[in-house]
């Protein structure tokens, strides 16, 4: 069985739509996009800080601090590459 075969088989013409639209809302959408995986991303991220400070905070705090997290990454990073490539911007 060729490996072509394979990936027809496991993953159905759909999920080659989905992953066209997804690529369309990229190019044609970008900031929505990124804020939808940051939430996302901080889905992830707020039960593992809510069960590192137990009962202390509410979920509306914790939601709040990771978010901050992620922000604060995300500067991190964009000012590091317009520190070391300023000819970008």
């Amino acid at each position: 069985m060729k490996r072509n075969d394979w990936l027809n088989d496991t993953f159905p013409r759909d999920f080659q739509a989905i992953v066209d639209l997804a690529q369309m809302l990229w190019q044609r959408h970008p900031i929505p996009v990124q804020l939808f995986l940051v939430m996302c991303f901080n889905a992830i991220i707020a039960p593992a800080v809510y069960a590192a400070a137990g009962e202390d905070l509410t979920r509306k705090a914790v939601w709040g601090l990771s978010l901050l997290g992620l922000v604060i990454v995300a500067l991190s990073i964009y000012l590091f590459v317009v520190i070391f490539q300023p000819e970008r911007f």
